[in-house]
């Protein structure tokens, strides 16, 4: 079995490669690495995501979760005017993510290796929180990044989630439903879903 990659430390042997993508209409070029999630290709789900997220150009964001930086670092591009900040709890991915920023052009980025929420300030919240979650971390998982991500986004703020209805689309929607009030499936696509959790108090 492949070494999972929700983990802080990879053992496995450093196999850096180049992936091409074109989102939101950019083309981007990632380095990627062993270790990480999704290293040959930037994987259908968060591809899905980076369609479907409305991010205005003042917003401050945070991704949750960035790998190497697909999901952030678009969302960066589109935040011309505001701050993205990505978190993984995954030092390879962090140390990749901040690479790529860097040959990318990317400047309004801070990339923190962060087990969830635990690097960030106490007081600090968001504009729209973004996550691709790390469904073989376990539910537990899972749902303490949706209630964190309740705790640390600003009144009017939404939460964007991609998951695979075979991998527990329902009981996350109703998870989020209990915590956010208002949630929605922004798109669907292959099996996947786009959810957009609002709150508003």
């Amino acid at each position: 079995m492949s070494e999972h990659y929700y983990t802080k430390t990879p053992i496995t042997a450093s196999q850096r490669q180049t992936v091409e993508a074109t989102l939101r209409g950019k083309p981007y070029r990632f380095v990627t690495e062993a270790g990480v999630f999704s290293k040959r290709e930037v994987d259908f789900g968060s591809r899905v995501l980076i369609e479907a997220m409305s991010i205005p150009k003042d917003a401050d964001v945070l991704d949750v979760g960035c790998g190497y930086g697909p999901i952030g670092l678009v969302a960066a591009t589109l935040a011309s005017e505001g701050t993205v900040t990505m978190l993984d709890v995954n030092e390879r991915a962090v140390e990749i993510a901040k690479e790529n920023a860097e040959r990318l052009g990317i400047r309004n980025v801070r990339i923190l290796q962060s087990d969830r929420y635990e690097a960030l300030d106490p007081g600090a919240t968001f504009d729209a929180i973004l996550t691709n979650p790390p469904i073989r971390a376990g539910k537990s998982i899972v749902h303490s990044i949706f209630d964190g991500a309740f705790e640390r986004l600003k009144p009017g703020g939404s939460l964007w989630v991609v998951i695979q209805k075979k991998q527990g689309a329902p009981s996350a929607f109703a998870k989020l439903e209990e915590r956010f009030g208002d949630v929605r499936e922004a798109t669907k696509e292959k099996g996947y879903r786009i959810f957009q959790a609002i709150k508003h108090n």
